[in-house]
């Protein structure tokens, strides 16, 4: 005879045995899918295009992010992909864009300021460059550079922070310090699995080296 099985002890069962949620290995093939998706737009598809996408691409990242709660990786993803959906939208209707993408980054370096080997720090001293200051929007260049050189100590030969630092510092008019950062931007070492983000903001160096030295000329 099958004997039935007690509901009430299915429940105690469930409440004993512990439930670890996610997994790393899911939270890692997340935010590599965000990762890839965020440079095939930025890279490879025309300008056109982009601001659709990344706000599709935007959305996903919502909801990554409400899947891992109290994790700061995708929380610093969401606010990439926020500010570069912004620089795709452009004029005064990106602010509301950058200043979402801030408070995800606030709230990953709440969490863990040394996620993605700092990546929150260089994000956000970027944003804290490139939008307007006061009265229209909240830029700051001293808490820029702070920011950035933080993500720096964290992450010295990373080819992002290098690259970031080394953009605030030929706005700057820093044109000898610009060009000194870009090289070392250009000896990271390869990122597995980003090659498109990779050979992208290779180029983008290039290009600000190529200004840099124009101007010491």
């Amino acid at each position: 005879m099958i004997r039935s099985i007690n509901p009430t002890l299915i429940l105690i069962i469930m409440l004993l045995v512990p439930y670890t949620g996610s997994s790393a290995a899911d939270l890692s093939g997340d935010i590599a899918s965000l990762q890839h998706e965020w440079a095939r737009i930025k890279y490879q598809t025309p300008e056109n295009l982009q601001e659709a996408q990344f706000e599709a691409l935007a959305k996903t990242a919502e909801t990554i992010t409400a899947r891992y709660p109290n994790r700061a990786e995708p929380l610093i993803w969401e606010g990439i992909i926020l500010s570069t959906w912004g620089g795709a939208k452009g004029g005064l209707g990106a602010l509301s864009l950058v200043k979402q993408s801030r408070d995800r980054l606030d709230k990953a370096l709440a969490i863990n300021p040394m996620a993605l080997d700092g990546s929150a720090y260089t994000s956000l001293g970027t944003l804290y460059y490139k939008v307007p200051g006061w009265p229209i929007g909240f830029g700051d260049d001293e808490k820029a550079e702070e920011l950035l050189t933080k993500a720096l100590v964290i992450n010295p030969d990373g080819i992002d922070p290098n690259f970031f630092y080394g953009e605030f510092l030929l706005g700057e008019n820093r044109y000898q310090e610009s060009v000194k950062v870009l090289n070392h931007a250009l000896q990271a070492a390869p990122r597995p699995g980003r090659e498109i983000a990779d050979s992208g903001r290779k180029a983008e160096i290039q290009q600000l080296l190529a200004e840099a030295r124009k101007q010491l000329d």
